[in-house]
């Protein structure tokens, strides 16, 4: 171990958790991974000793889980719901028992990923809960805070591959909205960085900007066919969104994060070195292998 500050890293069996726990483990960092299974981790290679297994949604299984901890990196967050909780109880709630946690164990600081963009859409179920804890974070005065937004993942943008992979990609209007998305091994990257940084509030994006055109025909190349893109009103859009917003959350919270996020143009500061255009590449060469061993 070298003499990086004990760091704690919880949702760490998530896509940025678990790059998290990546560069951890490469860089020889004193850490600790909180989750609710330790298979996942055991499978990363993390050390028994260093797995923290506990449910975030319940403040007693956290008591002491901060003690000797210099700082938390949270990725807690919901993708798909499961187990009847929703955002207000992860998102919000699991994360304000583990800043109080650390808050009471005398943590000198807590990173926490939220959305770029978040505050713009309050109506948003999903970025209202991350906002609120932010909002919750950035007033602690035991803590010093900071709140990474980044743009969206390269693992979010796998579904336009998918639809590509089925032989067309719908995008709303024209195709125009540009966003620069980030691979999670430059996130993590950032994440750790700011450990030592003194912002208190970060944007990050990837290197490259591009359009909902262009990702799809990066996709269509990847796979080496004919793009073939159906553009749909953008009324369409923004009338789903309304439905969606009036629905369970647990059947429409991520349809109407989609729906929101593809409004507007989301340009956050450029970082990384990770191309959309290998990725996909990847998936092409992934789903190829896997074809030819059947």
């Amino acid at each position: 171990m070298n003499n990086s500050p004990r760091i704690l890293v919880a949702g760490s069996t998530g896509y940025l958790g678990s790059h998290i726990v990546k560069q951890l483990l490469e860089q020889r960092m004193d850490f600790k991974a909180l989750a609710r299974s330790r298979s996942k981790l055991q499978q990363l290679g993390v050390d028994n000793a260093q797995i923290v297994q506990a449910q975030v949604t319940d403040a007693q299984q956290l008591q002491g889980i901060c003690d000797g901890v210099e700082v938390v990196i949270s990725c807690l967050g919901i993708t798909r719901q499961r187990d009847g909780l929703g955002y207000a109880d992860v998102d919000y709630g699991a994360n304000l028992n583990l800043l109080l946690e650390a808050e009471r164990a005398g943590v000198k600081k807590f990173i926490y990923v939220s959305a770029f963009n978040a505050a713009q859409f309050p109506k948003v179920r999903l970025l209202n809960a991350k906002e609120r804890f932010a909002r919750r974070l950035l007033s602690s005065t035991t803590v010093t805070p900071c709140v990474i937004r980044p743009n969206g993942f390269f693992s979010d943008l796998e579904e336009i591959y998918h639809m590509a992979k089925s032989g067309r990609v719908y995008l709303f209007g024209q195709g125009e909205l540009k966003l620069n998305p980030i691979h999670g091994a430059d996130l993590a990257r950032f994440c750790l960085e700011a450990i030592s940084r003194t912002e208190q509030e970060l944007d990050v994006g990837g290197p490259d900007v591009l359009s909902a055109k262009q990702i799809a025909q990066l996709a269509f190349d990847a796979l080496e066919r004919e793009a073939k893109l159906t553009h749909l009103p953008d009324w369409m859009r923004r009338a789903s969104l309304g439905i969606a917003q009036h629905l369970p959350e647990k059947w429409a919270g991520p349809f109407e994060f989609f729906l929101a996020a593809m409004g507007n143009d989301a340009i956050a500061p450029r970082y990384g070195c990770h191309h959309l255009k290998d990725h996909y590449r990847l998936l092409a060469k992934q789903t190829h292998h896997a074809v030819r061993s059947q």
